[in-house]
């Protein structure tokens, strides 16, 4: 089966927009002008009680409603905006979310909407009458990451597929925990966020310090941790930041987020709403998915069939 260029792009770009939420560095991120060493300190440490009690709060919450809009250059090759809607959950993992936008239209095979699932570490994605039409009826393609690796024998498929960054599975409360790690934390002011009052922080991370930071990582392997941290560096990724928006009841209600890159810097704007609401997440029927993991598993099948008839 071939897999068309706007596919992979999509992909990549619900991974990065729902998994990992990569932030390109906005602002320099540092102590301000003038300000004296003791001014920062409390600075930081007053943002540090803020951001800590937001990240309990939206930790506990476990999900909610989320508006995202994903910028992505054009240099990247899927350039253009994004815009995704619905509930994701964290802990565990789960998201049925609607995707449009100029990313998408762009390409002349993508439907004008797509709506993604994200249940029991597979991902599936709602491709239209087009592809059902040419599916025996079935819209639904399903990417399930470890099936991937083991029905192709690349160990790294499912990994490239949802843009390499599964394993660092964030969301806004890990989001908030980075932001904790940060050196130049700091509180920007208040302001007002779909009509509500919040106050704003933000701090950056470098990529050696993101690394080191999260500790997700440390439940890889040796090999498969230096395999991520050297595709992360290959990308071009040159640092990591974040900006918040928290509402008195140290929620966050906007979260600013993305990468910059040799590419060019793709970001990620998230507005949240209903913590706590149950993400009611269903898988689509079996009759109407095709599993990109079968489908390897049967070419790879029939490859090595036709390989030992013709030897």
């Amino acid at each position: 089966m071939r897999m068309s260029g706007w596919m992979r792009g999509g992909l990549s770009l619900a991974a990065v927009a729902v998994l990992a939420g990569v932030a390109g560095c906005q602002g320099d991120g540092g102590a301000e002008k003038g300000a004296s060493d003791s001014e920062t300190a409390r600075s930081r440490s007053g943002a540090t009680d803020a951001v800590t009690a937001a990240y309990e709060k939206t930790s506990a919450a476990k999900s909610a409603r989320v508006r995202m809009t994903v910028s992505m250059p054009a240099s990247v090759g899927v350039g253009g905006d994004m815009e995704m809607s619905g509930v994701m959950g964290w802990d565990p993992t789960v998201m049925d979310m609607t995707m449009n936008g100029s990313a998408l239209a762009a390409a002349s095979d993508t439907p004008g909407k797509i709506r993604t699932v994200w249940l029991d570490n597979a991902v599936y994605m709602d491709l239209g009458a087009a592809t059902a039409k040419s599916m025996k009826g079935k819209s639904w393609l399903k990417l399930d990451m470890g099936a991937l690796d083991d029905a192709s024998g690349d160990a790294g498929l499912g990994k490239q597929l949802m843009g390499g960054l599964e394993n660092v599975n964030q969301d806004p409360a890990r989001q908030l925990a980075l932001l904790l790690d940060s050196p130049n934390l700091k509180h920007v002011g208040a302001e007002k966020v779909d009509g509500v009052r919040a106050e704003h922080y933000k701090g950056t991370l470098t990529l050696d310090e993101l690394m080191k930071s999260d500790g997700s990582l440390d439940v890889l392997g040796a090999k498969d941790r230096k395999a991520l941290v050297d595709m992360l560096r290959k990308s071009g990724m040159k640092g990591y930041g974040t900006e918040v928006w928290v509402n008195e009841d140290d929620y966050p209600v906007r979260m600013d987020v993305g990468t910059k890159t040799s590419q060019g810097t793709v970001k990620v704007s998230a507005h949240y709403s209903d913590y706590g609401a149950k993400a009611q997440v269903q898988a689509p029927p079996t009759g109407e998915t095709f599993d990109v993991a079968e489908l390897l598993g049967e070419l790879r099948a029939g490859a090595g069939t036709g390989a030992a008839s013709g030897s």
